[in-house]
């Protein structure tokens, strides 16, 4: 892949200078965790003025962040747990995604909302629903579908006692590219950004980072603690005795083939509270999710064969013919402390200040994450505050993007999803190197340049970063092998 001696000492030398920038000069603002909250925070910062570090003890996105249902939307089930005021709040925020912020990365999507008759619900209170939830959605898409019709738009769906389906429209994202965005709109207004860099203690004015094989005294005026499930750890830092402020929950995920010929995704119920949800995505059936209760450190959450068992089991309630896993992958939802169901648990974001003033963020949704990075920056105190949404970088322009002739409709579409008006970055040195238009794998759309442009442009430092959060590698079964023969 052209002078690959060349591209590892510049990508070395790019690190090693994000290192000494982070040790010789004091910032405004230090964010601990590079998850979707905390690129959110560092992009809202830089945007507001502030000299920002953002730095992750493992990859941006690495958790969490990359680990959810892929869905930006506001959150149908909430509603029968009364949180109306979220659901409102989460779809305006989806409204901006689709429009401003990332209308490349958030695309607009219907679900079917099947109704069976040994189902929690009656045709006529699933209908009142998705009525409220379409009016604060701003949205016409809303009804009963015959089930005719509804077999048509997702042909898999089981149709034995099925009523009818409701219907309504969310949309879906790639989570971890959408962090990505975030956080190259940070680097881009000047914001020092460091994965594998992890906080190992913190004084009054900062703390220090331990980054590869050194630790650095990092000076800054304030700091945010946004680190999704090891919010407690960091908190701990500051004050020992400090007590948990969350519990957290597990969701396991499913990739299956399937879902290239569905026009819609499917919301399947379960009780009167939890539901699963099945969605064709990235060229695949995504279906999920578990939402168990999970002890220990955030570190040992694992996919256990009874979670798989249960993903396809809830999933079979609505869809005939699933087909073995691809992959699967499993999350941590940060919750507020407090007993009962997990799943019956609010969605909300807690903010807190320690003793010596650090700021813990915890919690909320990934579709709120925007309203969420200005809350906290409003609690640090941070003056003149925009509410105005911003473009994130690959926004703008996508009508405007002069493609090689040389690639397919498939790829181009592929490309300008991920990377939007960003796209002819990434090929650009395919000009010198035809090699970089070959394919990673044989069965995905994903392309060598992408992996050149993860490495060189995004911080990827392994393997696992390019495969799993750069690109839509990661399912493919000769994805790694792909990756060895470069």
């Amino acid at each position: 892949m052209g002078d690959t001696a060349f591209e590892a000492e510049d990508i070395r030398k790019r690190r090693d200078d994000a290192i000494e920038r982070l040790a010789s000069r004091p910032f405004d603002l230090l964010v601990i965790g590079g998850g979707i909250v905390g690129a959110g925070i560092a992009e809202a910062a830089t945007a507001h003025g502030l000299d920002v570090a953002l730095v992750d003890r493992g990859d941006f996105g690495g958790a969490t962040s990359s680990a959810s249902s892929k869905l930006i939307h506001g959150g149908l089930r909430y509603l029968r747990l009364g949180d109306v005021g979220l659901v409102r709040e989460a779809h305006r925020e989806r409204r901006l995604l689709m429009r401003v912020l990332a209308p490349h990365l958030v695309r607009r999507l219907p679900f079917l909302f099947p109704l069976y008759e040994d189902g929690p619900y009656r045709p006529w209170l699933a209908q009142s629903g998705i009525v409220l939830y379409s009016t604060l959605a701003r949205s016409r898409l809303n009804g009963l579908v015959p089930v005719e019709r509804a077999r048509r738009i997702v042909p898999q769906l089981r149709v034995e006692q099925l009523r009818s389906c409701a219907v309504y429209a969310d949309a879906w994202t790639n989570d971890a590219r959408l962090t990505l965005c975030n956080v190259r709109g940070a680097a881009d207004r000047g914001a020092t950004v460091l994965n594998y860099a992890e906080l190992v203690a913190l004084r009054g004015d900062g703390g220090d980072v331990a980054v590869d094989g050194r630790t650095l005294a990092v000076h800054a005026r304030a700091v945010v603690n946004a680190a999704g499930p090891w919010v407690d750890r960091v908190r701990r830092l500051e004050d020992e005795a400090v007590r948990p402020s969350i519990r957290l929950s597990k969701g396991v995920h499913v990739l299956v083939e399937g879902g290239a010929d569905w026009g819609a995704a499917l919301t399947i119920p379960h009780d009167r509270v939890r539901v699963t949800f099945a969605m064709p995505w990235e060229g695949m059936l995504l279906i999920g999710t578990t939402d168990t209760p999970h002890e220990g450190e955030p570190e040992t959450a694992a996919v256990a064969e009874a979670d798989v068992e249960q993903v396809l089991r809830e999933a079979a309630v609505a869809v005939e013919g699933l087909g073995p896993p691809r992959t699967t992958f499993c999350g941590l939802r940060v919750l507020p402390r407090g007993d009962g169901r997990t799943a019956s648990a609010r969605r909300e974001t807690v903010l807190s200040r320690g003793r010596s003033g650090m700021v813990s963020v915890a919690g909320g949704k990934l579709t709120t994450y925007r309203r969420i990075a200005l809350d906290t920056l409003d609690f640090l105190g941070v003056r003149g505050l925009s509410q105005r949404p911003r473009p994130l970088p690959g926004a703008i322009g996508l009508d405007r993007i002069a493609w090689p002739a040389s690639l397919d409709e498939r790829t181009r579409s592929h490309l300008l999803h991920l990377y939007g008006s960003l796209a002819p970055e990434v090929l650009f040195p395919a000009e010198e190197d035809p090699s970089l238009l070959e394919p990673i794998a044989h069965d995905r759309p994903d392309l060598r340049a992408q992996e050149h442009y993860a490495r060189t442009r995004e911080w990827a430092v392994t393997d696992e970063d390019v495969l799993r959060r750069r690109t839509t590698v990661w399912p493919s079964a000769p994805a790694a092998r792909a990756l060895d023969q470069r």
